[in-house]
């Protein structure tokens, strides 16, 4: 069955102007629940309360407002927000050309599949294939939904994909992030580490070989209770122990070769998660002391998260 596309446009730059149609390139499934009355089974419907008022509000008696300061509102009317929406011209505009290698994955936001609109063809193919062999993405605005969207067109398979991405001022600096202090790492650790990363490399990455497990489980689940058939709770995880890098090492690539060619993503056991000792990482919930005192390593003692 042929894909619907949700949208149309022409792409522009410089004089060529190429008609095209988007398509939706990837949806989410996982699971989902409805909160439900512990009563009576009722499905619930959410309201709006007015804490000032302490009443009901209906949704045509709301207007929206901008907080400039705390507690400090500018409001709103539909025909003011219509009026500050970008122009729905229905162009793709590319303004500049840039390494492919130098866009990094933590912009983008979502993806869709660009195809060519009546008469686009051959332009589509030939922007399609000068962008491949330049190895360079195509940075453009478009305007969707009221909005300006900063964008990527890259060539892909015999065509192209547009991603929307944050804007700078979206993307958190990695400098905020606590990585830990500076370790010198034993040349048998780092042979272990890489020989581990072998023991299970693959030669691409290949979405299909891995499942989402926890859905399956709630259909399954599902399934079960429809039947009237009871559901076991989970006993609880065994807590990860703090052990020695080097020993985690050692049995992590002495039990890696029996997991390697597993389909599905499998828990890691507790013996082979490490957390490196004394770094300033974010903090998180520590586990339980063992009675048995864990061995430590020189620079870089590990436990599981």
């Amino acid at each position: 069955m042929a894909a619907r596309s949700i949208g149309s446009g022409t792409i522009s730059f410089g004089l060529v102007s190429i008609p095209f149609k988007l398509y939706t390139a990837a949806s989410a499934k996982g699971v989902s629940f409805n909160m439900l009355h512990k009563k009576c089974g009722g499905r619930m419907k959410q309201q709006y309360l007015c804490p000032v008022d302490n009443e009901v509000v209906e949704r045509s008696d709301m207007v929206k407002g901008f907080e400039y300061a705390k507690d400090q509102y500018v409001k709103f009317a539909d025909d003011e927000l219509k009026a500050l929406e970008a122009e729905r011209t229905g162009t793709l505009d590319l303004l500049q050309f840039v390494p492919a290698d130098t866009v990094d994955f933590v912009y983008i936001e979502k993806s869709y599949y660009l195809g060519p609109d009546k008469g686009g063809d051959r332009a589509y193919r030939l922007l399609s294939e000068a962008l491949a062999r330049a190895s360079r993405v195509a940075v453009g605005r478009y305007s969707a939904r009221g909005k300006d969207n900063l964008v990527l067109v890259r060539p892909y398979k015999d065509g192209l994909i547009l991603h929307e991405v944050y804007y700078a001022d979206e993307v958190r600096a990695f400098d905020e992030v606590e990585t830990g202090g500076a370790f010198e790492f034993k040349p048998i650790e780092l042979e272990l580490a890489e020989k581990l990363i072998q023991q299970l490399d693959q030669p691409k990455f290949d979405p299909s070989a891995f499942k989402d497990e926890y859905a399956e489980r709630v259909h399954a689940a599902v399934e079960r209770k429809v039947a009237g058939e009871e559901i076991l709770t989970a006993p609880e995880a065994p807590k990860a122990q703090i052990i020695d890098l080097l020993e985690a090492l050692k049995r992590s690539v002495a039990s890696a070769p029996a997991t390697a060619t597993a389909p599905a993503i499998e828990p890691a056991a507790p013996e082979a998660t490490v957390k490196v000792e004394g770094a300033k990482g974010p903090k998180k919930a520590q586990p339980r002391a063992s009675k048995k005192k864990a061995a430590t390593g020189t620079d870089g003692s590990a436990g599981g998260d």
